[in-house]
């Protein structure tokens, strides 16, 4: 329901209550914990405040009875109190259970959001005099120029990595996104609390009447925040729906990552000396394309989440382009600017004669109708302003971006670039890293699932009636030869099972979604429970039965036509990605791998479709199967293992495919969690090589984004 409350309790007291420390030692934790008290007491009293109102003094009185007794037993070892308290606790009715239950939560909710306050707060504190956090981008950067590496070869680094977390639908977080939200709120206002207080600090207090205002105002503010998450239903009635979970997901693209992941590049890009760095952090989910063990998930829903990713990303370009079209109204009669920047402004369906001379206007007044219209065309959406009518889609983020680039490359060209720094740049940055769809949709299914599915397709079409009870070399055999064979399997006017139909329609589904938000919202096929080559290959045929795949496997002929319109040299737009989970699995991962590239035609289409090979790797699966010792020990034998085959690749020939491991870490350490920097740090030396790919589940994805500001913690430890 809610993390524990990570604070000896507080609650309603107007005076912690501490225990004996040594001097010195006291007087520091006092100092330094004194913003945290002062919090706490707020939002205790705030929250008692509302109890008192909403419950009654009898509830509120109980509630401390019981805060009293569990903090004279937990600190003193009480045992009267502990009898007493137990006593207490079964004499109550249920709806006075509920009552107390939900005062303690909501303590704690609160008590959590203070401490992560703190934590900003100390963290500000702690740059300001120039130290550094362990995991930060500054000590990164500061042992990388003690080991002599300039920062140009860091830049070019970056160039080929790749960093992504991918977001999950697991559904560890239990809390409302309207409880959420009003937390973020709490957030924000104990922040702005700060504000007045250090503005309070520059002048007499006596003189001072604006902060006691100011503060009073804010505490309102709070209290009606408090009030509001007091009258607001705890849990949910009902399970998530798909489109719930796509928007909780949402939720922290709008507050946190569209905004601080360009902040992370502008960090880097100053550390490195102004060399340009590569997008190489790009953001992953699963939610709307993960189907294995949700048969909620189907075509409709991977359409939804594309196109409410796109809804996000694109509204987001448009206020940032309105703000910038405000900023930027520099006249031609005072600045020049560059002919593709004069011919850009020339493009615009802006006539107003108020911005004859405004070229920068009036080209991002261009920008914002083709902004516009891509939204109307991708999502059915309509913008928020319209200073024209929508005009002329752009087909896809590149153009937008080239726009873009133009006003920026002109501006610089004629010394504006502080103009360029505050608001262009970051969108340029977020252009380069969302696109248009946002983040990389990642499919998942069972590999029972595809199995089932290819039996039915081969059944019909009277090409094998029993798939399905083959063993794996036939399997093999079979497949091969249909990834070599021009024709289709599916059999026209034939009626397919429900599951068949709906499968099919995901694959049908993916190609559509590529061509109409970019090749990169989806990218990413995840075989679940893999076991065996022929699980990987089932995956291919299926790409290949929709067009995802193009051309035949292995065609001898096809290198002599490379050149021509027709050539049918293949290429496969889905990455296939095996998961290994299990303890076994894990054991068998290299050698299925080594086989799998060992088939012919297999590493060649890989080569020529990107050269990308991602392996997921099962971290609560393992957990579960072998304890954690026991799993660690697997996954980095497994690890070094697959670094080996691919490496094997390259020695033999001129086959060089980037292996990159996808770790599929949960929220507890049963489940592989833990933070990420140090989950990074402890991968085998040589199986990253700026290639990495991890899961964001649960209650995690809310402690480490839902604030902004520890969100930007998190970036710092990426």
């Amino acid at each position: 329901m809610a993390r524990p409350a990570r604070l000896r309790p507080l609650f309603f007291q107007k005076h912690a209550m501490t225990t004996p420390a040594k001097p010195d030692a006291a007087k520091g934790t006092k100092d330094n914990e004194r913003p945290l008290m002062e919090d706490i007491r707020l939002l205790g009293r705030i929250l008692g405040d509302v109890i008192r109102e909403q419950e009654g003094v009898a509830a509120f009185e109980l509630i401390e009875q019981i805060r009293k007794l569990s903090v004279a037993f937990r600190r003193h070892a009480d045992q009267e109190a502990d009898l007493a308290l137990k006593k207490l606790l079964t004499s109550l009715s249920g709806d006075t259970a509920v009552s107390v239950i939900r005062a303690f939560t909501y303590f704690s909710h609160l008590a959590n959001l203070a401490e992560d306050r703190h934590h900003i707060r100390r963290r500000a504190i702690h740059e300001r005099a120039g130290d550094t956090q362990e995991g930060s981008i500054e000590v990164a950067l500061a042992r990388l120029r003690w080991a002599g590496i300039a920062p140009k070869t860091i830049a070019n680094t970056l160039a080929t990595s790749f960093v992504s977390p991918v977001l999950t639908a697991h559904p560890t977080e239990v809390q409302r996104k309207s409880i959420l939200d009003a937390e973020r709120e709490i957030a924000q206002l104990l922040s702005l609390r700060d504000d007045i207080k250090l503005k309070a600090v520059l002048v007499s207090a006596r003189k001072d009447t604006l902060s006691p205002r100011e503060l009073a105002a804010n505490e309102e503010h709070i209290r009606a925040r408090v009030l509001q998450l007091w009258q607001t239903r705890l849990l949910r009635f009902t399970k998530l729906t798909v489109a719930d979970e796509v928007e909780n997901a949402l939720s922290y693209y709008e507050s946190t990552f569209l905004h601080e992941i360009p902040k992370l590049y502008a960090d880097l890009e100053r550390a490195l000396g102004q060399h340009p760095v590569h997008s190489f952090l790009r953001m992953g989910q699963w939610i709307g394309g993960d189907r294995d063990g949700n048969p909620n998930v189907n075509a409709q829903t991977l359409t939804h989440a594309l196109r409410r990713q796109a809804d996000v990303a694109l509204r987001h370009y448009l206020t940032e382009v309105h703000n910038l079209g405000a900023e930027l109204s520099l006249s031609a009669l005072l600045v020049d600017c560059l002919p593709a920047m004069q011919a850009l402004a020339a493009r615009s369906p802006d006539t107003n004669e108020h911005r004859k001379d405004e070229p920068y206007r009036r080209a991002l007044i261009g920008v914002y109708a083709r902004l516009a219209s891509a939204l109307t065309k991708l999502t059915g959406g309509q913008a928020a302003r319209h200073a024209v009518a929508p005009q002329n889609a752009y087909a896809c983020a590149e153009e937008f971006l080239s726009d873009l680039r133009t006003i920026e490359a002109s501006l610089l060209d004629h010394h504006g670039s502080a103009l360029v720094a505050q608001r262009l740049r970051p969108l340029i940055r977020a252009v380069e890293v969302f696109g248009f769809h946002l983040a990389t949709v990642d499919l998942r299914q069972s590999s029972d699932k595809h199995e089932t599915v290819m039996a039915e397709l081969l059944a019909v079409a009277r090409i094998e009636p029993g798939y399905a009870q083959l063993d794996e070399k036939p399997k093999r055999e079979l497949l091969m030869k249909l990834l070599n064979d021009a024709r289709p399997l599916r059999v026209m006017g034939a009626v397919y099972s429900e599951l068949t139909q709906s499968e099919l329609a995901i694959f049908e589904t993916a190609k559509v979604m590529r061509e109409r938000f970019g090749t990169q919202a989806i990218r990413h096929y995840i075989i679940s429970h893999t076991e065996t080559v022929s699980d990987l290959l089932e995956v291919l045929l299926l790409q290949k039965e929709v067009g995802l795949m193009r051309g035949i496997l292995n065609d001898p002929q096809a290198p002599r036509r490379a050149g021509g319109a027709n050539a049918n040299v293949s290429t496969c737009d889905l990455i296939v990605v095996p998961l290994f989970e299990t303890i076994e699995d894990l054991r068998n991962a290299a050698p299925i791998m080594r086989e799998f590239y060992a088939l012919p035609g297999i590493a060649q289409l890989v080569q020529r479709s990107g050269a990308e090979q991602d392996i997921m790797l099962g971290y609560s699966d393992s957990n579960k199967d072998g304890g954690i010792f026991t799993s660690n020990w697997e996954l980095y034998r497994a690890e070094i293992a697959l670094v080996d085959v691919f490496d094997e690749l390259a020695s033999v020939g001129a086959t060089t495919i980037q292996l990159r491991m996808f770790h599929g870490r949960g929220g507890t350490v049963g489940r592989g969690g833990g933070p990420s920097y140090q989950a990074i740090l402890a991968q085998p030396p040589g199986t990253v090589r700026g290639q990495i790919r991890l899961t964001e589940q649960g209650e995690v994805i809310g402690s480490k984004y839902a604030n902004p500001e520890i969100g930007q913690i998190g970036r710092a430890h990426v």
